[in-house]
């Protein structure tokens, strides 16, 4: 991974506005069915961020490019979904993949309207549960309501973390210039997934283990 990560970075750090490109793609194609299974989109997120204490990027245009990115992503499986309806998720490519539409049927039938803000942090179902509410029935409102909120949740905890852990290598070991923190970012990439992954799976379990188990959320 860091052999990708590394000419990326390099050229991102000489073109900004391509960084921000490269950003909210990566954010759009993570939430694309199939695709979002296969892009390493929170990885290049994370180590995008990294530039943001050398101030080859700035903060606000990183989180708008990831926000915008997920919010056209997600809108565009949802509404596939929301058209087809059920027969999406019988139609290739999705047949290629039963077991994840399985599991993310299964995700939004037990958590219901919930299931779109906990999916967002939770890779692969991520890519799929847009479609998978759409194809069910779940209404546009109702879907942006939950989705939204869940962007905007979802992309500082994918940004800040990269941002603050160089910012303290900035700080305590006396690192100025990118060059150097590129050693880092593979550390610092694998610490962050570990820690949205965490923290999503220990969110999920608590509200699962919460609830009535003959309860069942409505959609």
């Amino acid at each position: 991974m860091t052999s990708f990560l590394d000419p990326l970075i390099s050229f991102v750090s000489a073109h900004a506005w391509l960084g921000y490109l490269t950003l909210f793609l990566a954010a759009l194609l993570e939430a694309v069915p199939v695709a979002g299974s296969v892009i390493p989109g929170s990885t290049i997120i994370l180590a995008l961020s990294a530039l943001v204490p050398g101030g080859e990027l700035q903060l606000p245009w990183v989180l708008l490019a990831a926000a915008l990115g997920a919010v056209l992503g997600d809108g565009s499986a949802y509404w596939i979904g929301h058209r087809r309806q059920r027969e999406i998720l019988n139609t290739w490519p999705l047949t290629n993949y039963p077991r994840v539409v399985a599991e993310s049927e299964s995700f939004f039938n037990r958590f219901g309207t919930w299931a779109v803000f906990f999916a967002r942090f939770v890779p692969p179902i991520r890519a799929f549960v847009p479609v998978t509410a759409g194809a069910l029935g779940m209404a546009p409102a109702k879907f942006y309501a939950v989705n939204i909120p869940a962007i905007l949740a979802w992309a500082p905890a994918h940004v800040l973390p990269g941002v603050l852990a160089v910012s303290a290598l900035h700080e305590y070991a006396g690192l100025h210039h990118h060059g150097h923190v590129g050693k880092h970012i593979w550390i610092l990439t694998v610490a962050g997934v570990a820690i949205v992954a965490g923290l999503a799976i220990w969110a999920i379990r608590r509200r699962h283990g919460s609830a009535p188990a003959e309860a069942k959320p409505r959609a």
